[in-house]
């Protein structure tokens, strides 16, 4: 059975469950904010359906009585809302988001890769070993604040230290307004642990480093084993890729759970509200210093290098924010110089498409 068979024996399995389920669309998440983009004489043309899978081939969508592939599209992405069109799938109208995860996409190209929609929860998984780094666990935050998503960080692996506390204080310290919990996804009760945010209807991904346990928490909320896991390399506490594209599961009777690949790789881009929010005491503190353009490097007068030097912030955060600060700008800027370039080659893709080919014969 090769890798498109699993994905299809997986779909037949969502179907199932939504078919039998009278309550379907809210079960897929959703929400008043997609039922007001549309009326009740629109639903019955074009019944909504939920995207639950990328593949080469196309879109798998679900609905009530809907299992689908449609058309491969640019626009949509992992957890959109379309209202299907029968008569020409193509067309399906993409519904308005109230969330998106993006990051420049990697390698040289100018471009954003649209990483999940829809989603009302991140969990930024990491583990207690070598994979814990707060400037990662930081860009993750600020890439859920951007999207106005909730995080919550997860620490798993904690039965292998001796100081669990240790850990959870010092991803504490990212954010006030980020909760924090620690576990043994593989002996722990995640059900329990997680369940304030994995309510009926609502939609949570897990987002970290590859090996850090995302499979395996997913499965423990579904009850199964049937998402591949792996065990990390003992050398560098290191994870393979065991999770191959983005896909939402739906758990029986609880909430739509994004499984994700590790990302070696998150550029921010337009992320700067993102960054702000994460980064709060260094923003609080800019506030108070002389100058409203201060650098927090010499100028007189600096509340953020005064409260440095009294041990209320510690230097490397005020390095990670200046970093992340920078990156954010220049990629914003890189991006804002090829947004014309691909307006104008979709404008003269729709005029093309528009006119038609030249007949031939003349």
């Amino acid at each position: 059975m090769n890798s498109d068979d699993v994905g299809h024996v997986h779909e037949s399995k969502h179907a199932d469950t939504v078919s039998h389920d009278p309550a379907s669309l809210a079960a897929l998440g959703w929400q008043p904010c997609f039922a007001q983009q549309t009326s009740a004489e629109a639903l019955s043309a074009t019944p909504p359906a939920r995207v639950v899978a990328v593949h080469r081939s196309g879109l798998q969508i679900l609905g009530v009585g809907i299992d689908e592939i449609l058309p491969p599209r640019a626009d949509a992405t992992v957890g959109d809302w379309l209202l299907l069109d029968r008569a020409q799938p193509r067309a399906s109208r993409l519904l308005s988001r109230k969330s998106l995860i993006k990051r420049r996409a990697p390698g040289t190209d100018r471009q954003v890769q649209r990483i999940a929609a829809n989603i009302d929860t991140v969990f930024v998984v990491t583990s207690c070993n070598q994979d814990f780094n707060l400037a990662r666990l930081e860009r993750y935050v600020a890439l859920a604040f951007e999207a106005g998503i909730t995080p919550v960080m997860v620490l798993t692996k904690a039965d292998l230290v001796t100081d669990p506390p240790t850990w959870i204080d010092a991803a504490g310290h990212i954010s006030d307004r980020v909760p924090v919990v620690a576990l043994n996804a593989r002996r722990d009760d995640p059900q329990a642990t997680l369940s304030p945010w994995c309510q009926p209807g609502q939609t949570v991904a897990f987002l970290g480093s590859s090996g850090v346990g995302k499979s395996t928490l997913t499965n423990a909320l579904a009850g199964t084993d049937a998402i591949a896991t792996q065990v990390i390399r003992e050398d560098d506490a290191k994870g393979r890729h065991t999770t191959t594209r983005r896909e939402l599961h739906l758990i029986p009777g609880g909430c739509l759970v994004l499984d994700t690949p590790g990302m070696r790789e998150l550029q921010l881009a337009d992320a700067a509200s993102g960054i702000a929010e994460t980064f709060e005491d260094i923003e609080a503190l800019s506030a108070h210093c002389r100058f409203g353009n201060c650098q927090h490097e010499r100028e007189p007068d600096c509340a953020v290098r005064e409260a440095i030097e009294q041990g209320q912030l510690e230097p490397a955060r005020l390095q990670r924010w200046r970093k992340l600060l920078a990156e954010d700008r220049f990629n914003s800027a890189s991006l804002s110089e090829r947004r014309p370039k691909d307006r104008a080659f979709g404008k003269m893709v729709k005029r093309v498409m528009k006119e038609g080919r030249p007949r031939r014969g003349f």
